[in-house]
């Protein structure tokens, strides 16, 4: 049920990243409620408004806390929408590591100009 939820929040809120630049870095929205912030614990991708990183929430689902329960402990700043983000992007999410972006820079073609043979 909750890999369900994940996706029909992913397809309901799909929407391009955001990307501020910023004098220290660069602060980069995963989406509505997670942010990655250099200045933020050290660029590990928090919920916004908070120091709450995801990975602490994604590891509470994995010891088997329901979605209530999770908004609880945080006292109602980890919203049940921003765990059902937090669940669709748990594939970007890496304990202790820093965001550091998705890796899918342009890449240039090698050139198909003959080398040239001396003589």
């Amino acid at each position: 049920m909750l890999a369900r939820l994940a996706i029909e929040f992913q397809a309901a809120h799909s929407r391009p990243i955001k990307v501020k630049a910023k004098s220290n870095g660069r602060r980069i929205e995963l989406g509505r409620h997670i942010v990655a912030d250099p200045a933020i614990c050290h660029g590990q991708p928090t919920f916004k408004g908070t120091r709450i990183m995801v990975w602490i929430v994604l590891e509470m689902l994995e010891d088997g806390l329901n979605w209530d329960e999770i908004v609880r402990e945080w006292s109602g700043k980890v919203p049940p929408a921003a765990i059902a983000e937090a669940s669709a992007l748990s594939h970007l999410i890496v304990k202790h590591e820093p965001f550091t972006g998705f890796h899918v820079a342009a890449r240039r073609k090698p050139s198909r100009r003959p080398t040239p043979v001396a003589a």
